[in-house]
């Protein structure tokens, strides 16, 4: 009968969840189970009569979103300089809301997601995510707070949300995301981290995006000020260094820390990010839409940094499917670094066990490119 015939499937990159992803690996496949895993050569010695079924480009669990933005998921697609696209998220804030975070989350379990984070900008985003997501993640509640005026009210306001909301953990738990070094001061930031730190919480923060995030920190200069003077009262004084190196300076940098882009990153900033066992998101399609650059993929790897994947929003990315991060850099990276990002390095970041494809392995769960 068909159904008892032995296949094997392979790919030119094969993820089981255990180890590096193998280049001549695979999975046998009966009956709707997965029965094997290893290197192909094993499997075709276990099962001599099986035929050798090519699935594409990967084979791999369910992939983790690592980073989207749920509410922004009924705005029109950006395409334009960076410092635009924060006009362009207020012009529509109006379309930012509950409805999009339903229509956004809807997507990612269509694209096969098996878990995801979210930065939360309204309440009402994270009371619905953890009442009713059915997939496993963490709701990062994300701090736009520039003025250090305004500081120790912020953090209070922050901390009594935080403290409500983790009492209904659940598949979904919650995260801090100061929002970007440029828009969180620094004695907040400080003091988020630090209660981030004694808690446990997860941090997420967005950083090194951008020239113009990097100018602003450095010297004060570029249209970030302008951003900055809608919020603020209290005149901006720069840091003068690098987004890294601020994090770094004022603790930010940590094992439960997620950097979100790490595209203007300097080897030494590299090296601080692995040296704290931070973790770095990757979104590649809303970077190239902004028009920031690239992230140096071999550097984060040379110095083993966890990488993982994201879409960013609607806003900036034309969709919620993280399968396709992978595919736009899959001729211009090591194949394996990007599965890897797309599976376990996604979720390390949310500090979710992996899922693996071994004996007994639904079909169901198993995923291709």
């Amino acid at each position: 009968m068909s159904w008892l015939r032995v296949e094997l499937w392979t790919a030119e990159v094969v993820y089981t969840g255990f180890g590096t992803p193998m280049l001549r690996g695979g999975i046998a496949v009966q009956g709707g189970f997965v029965v094997g895993q290893g290197s192909l050569e094993e499997l075709r010695a276990r099962f001599p009569e099986a035929e050798v079924v090519r699935k594409g480009r990967a084979l791999f669990p369910p992939p983790v979103n690592a980073h989207t933005h749920l509410d922004l998921s009924l705005l029109p697609l950006y395409r334009g300089p960076f410092p635009g696209f924060l006009s362009h998220v207020m012009a529509h804030r109006e379309r930012r809301g509950l409805e999009g975070a339903r229509r956004g989350l809807e997507e990612l379990l269509a694209s096969g997601a098996g878990a995801f984070a979210d930065i939360v900008f309204k309440d009402e985003v994270m009371d619905f995510l953890l009442g009713e997501s059915p997939l496993p993640g963490v709701a990062f509640y994300e701090v736009f707070a520039p003025d250090p005026a305004e500081a120790e009210e912020a953090f209070a306001r922050v901390r009594r949300k935080v403290e409500a909301w983790r009492r209904r953990e659940g598949r979904v738990r919650v995260g801090l995301a100061p929002h970007a070094p440029y828009s969180v001061s620094p004695s907040l930031l400080k003091r988020l981290a630090q209660y981030a730190q004694a808690e446990g919480l997860p941090l997420m923060v967005h950083a090194a995006e951008s020239r113009e995030e990097v100018a602003f920190l450095t010297r004060g200069e570029g249209p970030l000020g302008e951003v900055y003077g809608r919020f603020a009262r209290t005149p901006w004084t720069p840091p003068g260094t690098t987004p890294v190196r601020h994090l770094h300076a004022l603790g930010v940098l940590g094992p439960k820390t997620v950097l979100v882009h790490g595209v203007q990153v300097e080897e030494e900033e590299v090296r601080l990010i692995a040296e704290a066992g931070a973790k770095v998101v990757l979104c590649p399609r809303s970077n190239r839409n902004l028009g920031v650059g690239e992230a140096p993929l071999a550097l984060y790897a040379r110095h083993g940094v966890e990488l993982a994947l994201g879409t960013d929003s609607r806003g900036s990315s034309p969709d919620l499917d993280v399968r396709n991060e992978a595919l736009f850099l899959w001729e211009r990276a090591d194949p394996r670094l990007l599965l890897r990002a797309l599976t376990r390095g996604g979720y390390r970041a949310l500090g979710l066990p992996t899922p693996k494809l071994t004996r007994g392995t639904p079909l169901s769960l198993v995923h291709f490119l």
